[in-house]
């Protein structure tokens, strides 16, 4: 994977999720094909076929949690350079991601984040479609100052109707 843009995502969303966190919480560090593998045999046949809740720390590795964690409790509380979701199906070699998507409103990262997401499975070995197969586009209205998902390329706050920035800018 080509290295592209880094930024390091800060959690945005409510802070009484973040007071939750416990030093314990973090998600699982995939550094290879092997600890995903590891990880996946530990979870259950209903459990392995939805995708997980991961983020890409900032030391480049992917952490893995179940479905319905938040992602700020995946990262430790952390700045992340990505956040999503990613599913897996099984291959004659292992495990390749199927799935993938940067929908993570504790973060709202952009579509740049692929980049990191690309790098960390390639780091891992673990096989991947190259790009996120959904794509969240995030906007924090400037007038309101709410955070929104931009659908069929409308540009335009749900909570106030102003118009929204082309470009990212969900972050603090």
């Amino acid at each position: 994977m080509k290295d592209g843009p880094r930024r390091a995502y800060a959690y945005v969303g409510p802070p009484e999720l973040r007071a939750t966190i416990r030093p314990d919480s973090a998600g699982r560090t995939i550094g290879s094909a092997a600890d995903l593998a590891t990880w996946l045999s530990g979870r259950g046949a209903a459990e392995a076929s939805e995708p997980f809740t991961f983020v890409v720390a900032l030391d480049g590795l992917l952490r893995l949690a179940p479905r319905r964690s938040e992602h700020v409790a995946c990262a430790g509380g952390a700045k992340v350079l990505a956040a999503g979701e990613m599913g897996f199906a099984p291959t004659a070699g292992g495990w390749a991601v199927h799935e993938v998507t940067n929908h993570s409103t504790g973060y709202c990262p952009d579509l740049d984040s692929w980049h990191a997401v690309g790098s960390a499975l390639d780091l891992a070995g673990v096989e991947h479609p190259g790009r996120f197969t959904h794509g969240v586009v995030f906007r924090r209205c400037e007038v309101c100052g709410e955070r929104s998902i931009v659908r069929e390329a409308d540009f335009v706050c749900v909570f106030c109707g102003s118009e929204l920035s082309a470009v990212w800018n969900a972050g603090p």
